[in-house]
């Protein structure tokens, strides 16, 4: 074991322990959680708005305070943004994560409060390395730095003391300044406003450093990957970052990019983390390099809630606390937090994988799906359809999105698929077939609506352009940060955009 893992070591050892005591224990830091929120905030617009000071259970706060949407919650945000004191959360809050969304044009705005970045955003970054090295003992990533592609911030809009952006940026500008010497690039590259730039700068200064770990979304880092292999005339990335060893990756689901990412970083030992980690906090780690599932962490300044899947859309549904939960059932995530957000549903659904430890999934949004002839196709059932598929045909997807095709006079319903293809299929009727029967095998609302007589004929398989998907993000100025491919839609919106660039 390097001397300095064996030092970093003996520092993370009592964090170890206490996450350790998590996993047993996760009740217990939820209830302490849940008390330091309520008591922090009670002198808040908010807490006493809904008497803060007068709660003293879980259950009086759930009967209390209403379940919240962004729109729920945007009167109070704007005056916040707008310079006002101890509205959701106490004092001034100065910085603002700037989110689209993958449903919504409209930007939202989420309060990122000092308390938030050092109890959940930088902990949670702090333990994703703690849990790794712990995991990996030889592992000599802390003799190096990591690569962090950022996105950018700028000045808000309507109050020129705070400021708005990506998280990511948001992070680098707050980060400690011993964390920031152990990164690449520094903050004037990694915060560029222009993506294109951004990358250039970044295989400039970034190509002779060390680089032992990289960190971000995998869809923005694979473009800067292969361009830097595009300007260094290299074959793989391990030949200009020899010990590059660990991708801790989140934000999108990594499946689709996992063949791509073997291809250009092919070394044996390169290892893959995911974390589930967003503007609105951090929540989840992979504690396990052999089991994809993620652990909740219980003590990063969020409680949560949660209301089992088929309650989403009642007017009172049923919330649930990490000891009411079970295996294998899908729930949406309601969190109240550090940042001021209260009882926010954040538009993600999970399974728990395990209880004791409470290991997740994410098994898509709540307003991500299909469901336009009653076939409630969820983005897991996608994702796992579209890497089977891609198995059988030996094909790689670089990026795809799909959308109902409404029944007209020459046709049932159908959906319809825009695939981006690294590796195209032999053939492509062929792709469309198993991908339809592959559907069928994980959805048994979709099988039942593909039969003989139903409403839903075969897919349609639309093959898309080689950077279609980053020239329609580009026009509308989502290139790079926290910005998402919507996968599924269940509108045609986004696939219309698409296909009328797709000439």
């Amino acid at each position: 074991m390097p001397i300095i893992n064996s030092l970093i070591s003996w520092i993370n050892l009592k964090r170890l322990n206490q996450i350790d005591d998590i996993r047993h224990n996760p009740f217990y830091y939820q209830e302490e959680t849940f008390n330091y929120l309520i008591w922090k905030a009670d002198k808040t617009e908010f807490g006493k708005m809904y008497d803060f000071r007068s709660i003293d259970s879980i259950e009086k706060f759930q009967s209390r305070v209403p379940i919240s949407s962004y729109e729920d919650l945007y009167p109070f945000i704007h005056r916040m943004m707008k310079g006002e004191s101890n509205i959701l959360w106490p004092r001034d809050v100065k910085w603002f994560a700037k989110s689209s969304g993958t449903t919504n044009e409209k930007s939202k705005y989420i309060p990122v409060s000092k308390d938030s970045l050092e109890e959940s955003h930088f902990k949670g970054g702090k333990d994703v390395f703690v849990l790794y090295t712990d995991s990996v003992p030889e592992s000599k990533i802390y003799t190096g730095k990591g690569l962090t592609l950022g996105g950018s911030h700028q000045v808000n809009p309507i109050n020129d003391q705070s400021r708005v952006g990506d998280l990511s940026a948001i992070y680098i500008e707050n980060v400690p300044f011993f964390l920031d010497l152990k990164r690449t690039p520094d903050a004037s590259i990694a915060l560029i406003d222009e993506f294109d730039e951004k990358i250039q700068r970044i295989a400039e200064v970034s190509i002779n450093e060390n680089v032992t770990s990289i960190v971000g979304v995998p869809s923005w880092n694979l473009i800067m990957l292969k361009y830097i292999l595009e300007t260094t005339g290299k074959d793989n990335i391990h030949e200009i970052w020899p010990n590059l060893e660990v991708f801790v990756h989140g934000g999108i689901n990594f499946e689709p990019y996992r063949e791509q990412y073997k291809k250009i970083l092919p070394a044996p030992g390169m290892n893959y983390i995911e974390t589930y980690n967003a503007s609105e906090g951090f929540f989840a780690i992979q504690d396990d390099l052999n089991d994809s599932s993620m652990l909740l962490m219980m003590d990063y300044g969020i409680f949560y809630e949660f209301i089992p899947f088929e309650d989403i859309d009642k007017a009172k549904p049923r919330t649930l606390t990490v000891a009411d939960v079970e295996i294998g059932k899908v729930y949406a995530v309601v969190i109240s937090t550090t940042g001021g957000l209260w009882r926010y549903m954040i538009g993600d659904t999970i399974e728990f994988t395990s209880l004791y430890p409470h290991k997740i999934i994410i098994k898509g949004r709540t307003k991500h799906f299909i469901n336009a002839f009653g076939e409630e196709l969820m983005i897991d059932n996608a994702e796992r359809a579209l890497k089977k598929t891609c198995d059988k045909t030996e094909s790689i997807i670089s990026e795809y999105t799909a959308a109902p095709k409404y029944i007209d006079d020459e046709s049932k319903g159908r959906h319809q698929w825009l695939i981006e293809f690294t590796k195209e299929p032999q053939s492509f009727d062929e792709f469309a077939k198993i991908l339809d029967l592959e559907l069928q095998k994980l959805n048994s609302d979709y099988e039942a609506k593909r039969q003989p007589g139903s409403t839903l004929d075969m897919p349609e398989l639309i093959i898309a352009r080689s950077g279609l998907f980053i020239d329609w993000m580009k026009k509308r100025g989502k290139l790079g940060g926290q910005n998402k491919i919507p996968r599924l839609a269940n509108h045609r919106e986004y696939i219309e955009e698409l296909v009328g660039m797709n000439g």
